[in-house]
């Protein structure tokens, strides 16, 4: 299981995941591979956080054990 946040925080944003990648600007593939745990890049992992409407500052909310 993903041991980050982004699936849960998605779905309880009725988002699907075509939504969030085209908001985040990330292909659905790379949000397929987030949520199933693998590592991404800081840049992506900021335009994820947004594209959920969050802020940066809830980083450790989204990605809990500072993945990068």
């Amino acid at each position: 299981m993903a041991n980050n946040k982004v699936r849960e925080i998605r779905e309880s944003l009725l988002m699907s995941k075509a939504e969030l990648a085209r908001k985040a600007r990330v292909s659905p593939l790379t949000v397929d591979r987030i949520e199933r745990g693998e590592p991404c890049r800081m840049s992506t992992m900021r335009k994820v956080i947004l594209a959920l409407d969050l802020k940066l500052t809830d980083r450790d909310r989204v990605f809990p054990e500072g993945e990068a």
